[in-house]
């Protein structure tokens, strides 16, 4: 393994330096938002990014000293540990006295610091010579984070997400040592892919990998949560009524579902429906309850109805369901129990199901079969039609997984399909041709003059309005089952596929 490079003092000084060209160095802090409202938007845009390059370096340096100071408060040490010497009970609550930030923020520190210490060098004058005996499977997130392709917030959500590699993932022949290589080569995508979204969606995605290589985690995930699932009641001192729900991984799909089909128009689902929606539609809109209000009062009204409403009286013209989708290829070997060694995924989101659930709801309403090639381009159905499909917008999210919009969280069932060559100048109404964008992007991309484009079979490409700065941009999917047509490089897919 090669020595880390730490020049950060160096890079972080000339951060603060392009960071003082642009504000001033005799700025009083008292008069700074004046001096700020001086700027264009460009200048303030350059400012938010310089000043965040200087937090990350110095969240990299916290994380660094938030581990040397859980290595010298090692519960071996007992009241001789810093910690314990300056009062404290933990390193986090020390370092949280110090920064003044929160737990959580001083949780992560930590965490990360210690997962550094697992593949740094013992001392800096060894470094050259002397080199750990086994490279830790995130060794590459640490790499990563002191060159300054991640942050420490990064960092931690993809450690996090990816959690630590099982000792077998339920296959035959799948050593140790390839379930390891998995799990860092899994790490490395996941780096590579952290530029362009937001540190939410890289735990998401990261939860999403790791439950797609540990079938059999995810199952033992399910079956915690389903075992901790529960709904109590109380009464405060004002004999104010309040209720909790602790969710398994299903419901909770299921009354996201139900939530999300009341609270469509408002949350701004599609434009493309009937008039019998749309004035649905504006009616809620106009409604002067809150969000809040509106979802206490469905549930009731759920409760109420039971099996003797019809699904239209609450629920409206949509009714709600959950898709799941799974690699059909995937979905055919059995434990010992005969359970389904398989992860599906929410078609929303992404979020993991058991192999277990998806073998039950198969049983129970039957599947829908989307069929894609190795590049993940599904079939098309030519140019009779101006709008897609119900079919066809299916397979849009099975390839997308939402809005493909950059750092769009937007689900799929919230999404428009747009025509990447538009209808009105010969474009076919091919998915092929057709990406899910949500209703804002998809009206700021016709109405601000950004295109999308695709050569053949490659990749939507998202091109800026002419005159304007910035390149264009690869559009990654969102889908969690992305991996069944986006595999690693030939060489580096070992146990890949083993889940």
């Amino acid at each position: 393994m090669q020595p880390w490079n730490m020049a950060i003092l160096n890079d972080m000084r000339g951060r603060i330096d392009a960071l003082e060209s642009r504000v001033g160095a005799d700025v009083d802090g008292r008069f700074l938002l004046e001096v700020m409202r001086r700027f264009d938007d460009d200048a303030v845009v350059d400012i938010v990014a310089k000043a965040s390059e200087v937090k990350h370096d110095a969240d990299r340096i916290v994380a660094v000293a938030a581990a040397v100071l859980a290595e010298r408060s090692t519960r071996e040490k007992g009241q001789a540990g810093v910690a314990a010497v300056r009062g404290h009970s933990s390193p986090i609550s020390l370092v949280q006295s110090i920064s003044g930030g929160t737990r959580a923020d001083a949780v992560r520190a930590v965490r990360v610091g210690e997962s550094l210490l697992d593949g740094a060098p013992a001392a800096v004058d060894e470094a050259i010579e002397a080199a750990p005996v086994v490279v830790p499977w995130h060794d590459p997130l640490g790499r990563a984070m002191f060159s300054g392709a991640l942050t420490s917030q990064q960092h931690a959500a993809i450690l996090r997400g990816l959690g630590e590699p099982p000792a077998s993932i339920g296959r035959d022949g799948v050593s140790g040592e390839e379930i390891y290589e998995v799990w860092s080569l899994a790490a490395t995508q996941l780096i590579e892919e952290a530029a362009g979204v937001d540190v939410e969606e890289l735990a998401r995605r990261a939860r999403q990998v790791r439950d797609a290589l540990d079938p059999v985690g995810t199952e033992e995930r399910h079956a915690q949560r389903f075992g901790a699932r529960k709904f109590r009641m109380w009464t405060d001192a004002e004999g104010g009524r309040h209720g909790h729900f602790d969710f398994d991984d299903e419901q909770a799909a299921f009354w996201d579902s139900v939530i999300a089909s009341a609270l469509r128009p408002r949350r701004g689902g599609p434009r493309f429906v009937t008039d019998e929606e749309r004035a649905a539609a504006d009616e809620l809109v106009a409604d002067p309850r809150t969000n809040d209000q509106l979802v206490y009062d469905l549930v009731t009204d759920v409760f109420r109805a039971g099996a003797l409403a019809s699904a239209s009286d609450v629920f409206g013209a949509r009714q709600p369901g959950v898709r799941m989708v799974v690699v059909r290829d995937a979905a055919e070997p059995r434990d010992a129990f005969g359970r389904l060694l398989a992860t599906g995924h929410l078609e929303d989101g992404g979020d993991a199901i058991a192999g277990s659930v998806i073998d039950r709801a198969m049983c129970d309403v039957g599947t829908v079969e989307v069929v894609m090639d190795s590049c993940g381009n599904p079939l098309d159905v030519g140019r009779e039609r101006r709008l897609f499909t119900a079919k066809q917008k299916l397979t849009l999210a099975v390839r997308d997984g939402g809005c493909m919009w950059p750092g769009c969280r937007v689900a799929a069932s919230y999404c428009e399909a747009h025509h990447a060559d538009r209808w009105s100048e010969g474009g076919r109404t091919d998915t092929e041709c057709g990406i899910l964008l949500c209703r804002f992007h998809h009206m700021l991309l016709h109405n601000a003059g950004w295109q999308i484009r695709r050569d053949s079979a490659g990749a939507f490409v998202l091109h800026p309005p002419p005159g304007t700065d910035g390149s264009p941009r690869v559009l990654r999917s969102r889908s969690a089952v992305r991996w069944a047509w986006d595999p690693p490089p030939p060489g580096m897919r070992v146990g890949w596929r083993a889940a």
